[in-house]
């Protein structure tokens, strides 16, 4: 469903990305590992265009969509959970999800697709009328989630979901990614610096260091390969 062929990018001098290349099958989970300055959010950031590639490809559903604009790429039903929720803090829940269906005009499937956020993140239902800024960092990341699912996405992709979070709240969070996953048959690509967790849920994993891909296998054999052990899951 995506893929990313010798993918280069560059802030002014300094290459972020030395020419990677990846796959996400469709209806599969992959997840991106490595540690700061990998290359893991600059690899997101072009995919949804908000960064532009030097030189390289992203196909998407066998289009070409490199550097195309972001609110195009989204009305491919491709869409992207930044790092950091970027909620609309002033915005209560229920605006929230009503921005992420900014697109669409059928009003009958965004009322259905809110109740079907409610049901995958019941906290949110609760917090309905509350202003996303009130929120803890947990239910801001439920939000951001259910958010992305209002633009129906054929393809999501999670940044850092655990980042800042209380762990019982990740270990919920992540229940859902699968759940979004195996019920909607959503493709998903995961960054996530929790290598253990998002190996244990993926299908497919990557290895960056410093722009460049460094290994690469499925998911199990990936999170019993000793390099992987030792720098990325604590053994």
């Amino acid at each position: 469903m995506l893929e990313i062929r010798n993918l280069e990018v560059a802030y002014g001098s300094i290459k972020a990305l030395h020419g990677i290349s990846l796959k996400v099958p469709e209806k599969s989970i992959v997840t991106l590992i490595g540690g700061n300055g990998a290359g893991k959010s600059t690899t997101l950031r072009t995919i949804s265009g908000l960064v532009k590639a030097r030189s390289g490809q992203v196909i998407y559903d066998g289009q070409d969509i490199t550097n195309m604009p972001p609110h195009e790429i989204v009305g491919r039903h491709l869409c992207h959970v930044p790092e950091g929720r970027m909620v609309f803090a002033n915005l209560t829940v229920l605006e929230n999800l009503k921005m992420g269906a900014y697109l669409r005009k059928d009003k009958v499937g965004i009322a259905e697709d809110i109740e079907y956020s409610f049901n995958v993140f019941p906290r949110l239902k609760e917090r309905i009328s509350q202003h996303a800024g009130t929120l803890s960092g947990g239910e801001q990341q439920m939000l951001a989630i259910a958010r992305a699912l209002m633009s129906k996405p054929r393809c999501l992709m999670l940044d850092e979901p655990s980042l800042g979070i209380a762990p019982i709240l990740v270990r919920a969070i992540f229940k859902q990614i699968v759940a979004i996953n195996q019920e909607r048959g959503i493709t998903i690509l995961l960054v996530e610096q929790n290598a253990n967790l998002a190996l244990g849920i993926s299908h497919y994993g990557y290895v960056l260091e410093t722009g460049k891909v460094l290994l690469e296998d499925d998911a199990k054999t990936l999170r019993q390969n000793p390099q992987v052990r030792e720098a990325y899951l604590g053994d």
